[in-house]
């Protein structure tokens, strides 16, 4: 499963024999997270960071009224968390939002890894620049579009995101959320959420049924969500 997080880096920065043999090095053990449990609190020191490597994970903040914001999803090849690296504690938790397996990797391992191999340094830099990137364009969904163009938004991303890494095409993923998750994932409510999927399906543009996403119409589905993958990185200047 390794391969998923290979697949994302070369996407965009293709390694060398011996940097991608350096950064399966990295991985040890692996650990399965249940649905919906948090696997990191805010707050809690951190010596280590999370590869996701099945699965689907969020970010998240909650106010005391128990109102919850995802503020980031992440897909299998994702760092959840490389930023701990530097600061040490979260000020969010992360969560799986279905079954995930996880690969903690120690803070050491990554400094060392970056010592020896200054590029790989500059490629997990350029991962968590990515990051904030997509960060600004959920804060762009959230201020300015419809919630139509949201949620629209949310899945040609997550066609891109999932395609890089094997487990998706331009036809559709399966993805196994349900709709209160992606309502928090864009300040909808579900209510909100049901009647665009329906505006979705009566144009003839996406179904999203039973975990699977089928993206019928997926020009339409941009133009609805005035999707422009720039944002995303996928052809950025060699490191």
């Amino acid at each position: 499963m390794i391969d998923r997080h290979l697949a994302r880096i070369n996407a965009r920065h293709p390694l060398s024999n011996e940097e991608a043999a350096a950064v399966r090095a990295l991985f040890g053990a692996s650990q399965g997270v249940g649905a919906h449990q948090t696997f990191i609190e805010a707050g809690a020191r951190l010596d280590h960071s999370i590869l996701i490597l099945d699965g689907i994970a969020a970010r998240y903040k909650d106010l005391r009224d128990g109102q919850r914001q995802i503020t980031a999803l992440h897909v299998p090849g994702d760092f959840a968390d490389l930023h701990s690296f530097t600061l040490k504690r979260l000020d969010h938790s992360l969560m799986a939002l279905t079954r995930c397996r996880i690969a903690p990797v120690p803070h050491g391992r990554i400094a060392d890894l970056i010592e020896r191999f200054p590029r790989l340094g500059r490629i997990y830099w350029f991962s968590t620049n990515l990051d904030a990137s997509m960060h600004r364009e959920w804060v762009l969904s959230m201020g300015a579009r419809n919630a139509l163009a949201r949620i629209a938004h949310l899945f040609c991303e997550l066609q891109v995101r999932l395609d890089i890494v094997g487990l998706g095409d331009a036809r559709g993923y399966a993805l196994d959320l349900s709709q209160t998750d992606l309502a928090e994932c864009h300040g909808l409510t579900p209510v909100h959420v049901n009647r665009s999927l329906r505006r979705l399906r009566e144009m003839g543009v996406l179904t999203f049924r039973s975990g699977r996403v089928e993206i019928t119409d997926p020009a339409a589905l941009r133009a609805i969500a005035e999707f422009d993958p720039d944002y995303l990185y996928l052809n950025p200047d060699p490191l």
